[in-house]
């Protein structure tokens, strides 16, 4: 990490697309995210995937971590990273997924651009360590 990057705050969105409707995940790793020293916005339940790719791009996150249970993440993530490369900001944002995957649905999301996939029993720890190590320099 540069000393540019240890200067800014680091902007997290916490995404929960489709109609997955267990939160509680997600406000564990808000919460975590928020005491390293992120500053974190939480989408709220039930966001369709163009609202999530609209908010990344207006709130000009770092990072967007898009936490997923329903098993959809096959239709909703592509469509969330085809909407950030429309608006050229796929190259500027660090993409985790958060969830239960399959591990072949897992490699196929890594392909697709997702930086990393945090499954349960990953710890608050190794997220923010590998937030902060990945995260996109910015100018």
């Amino acid at each position: 990490m540069s000393a540019d990057q240890e200067q800014r705050t680091i902007r997290c969105l916490v995404a929960k697309v489709g109609l997955d409707g267990h939160d509680r995940g997600a406000h564990v790793i808000s919460r975590a995210f928020r005491d390293a020293g992120f500053e974190v916005i939480y989408s709220g339940l039930h966001r369709a995937p163009e609202e999530i790719v609209q908010a990344t791009v207006q709130e000009d996150v770092d990072v967007l971590g898009i936490s997923i249970l329903s098993g959809a993440h096959d239709t909703l993530v592509p469509e969330i990273i085809d909407g950030l490369e429309e608006y050229d900001a796929f190259e500027d944002t660090l993409i985790l997924v958060g969830g239960i995957i399959p591990d072949d649905d897992e490699a196929e999301l890594k392909e697709l651009g997702v930086s990393e996939v945090f499954g349960p029993g990953a710890s608050m720890e190794q997220m923010v360590e590998y937030v902060r190590e990945n995260v996109p320099e910015k100018e």
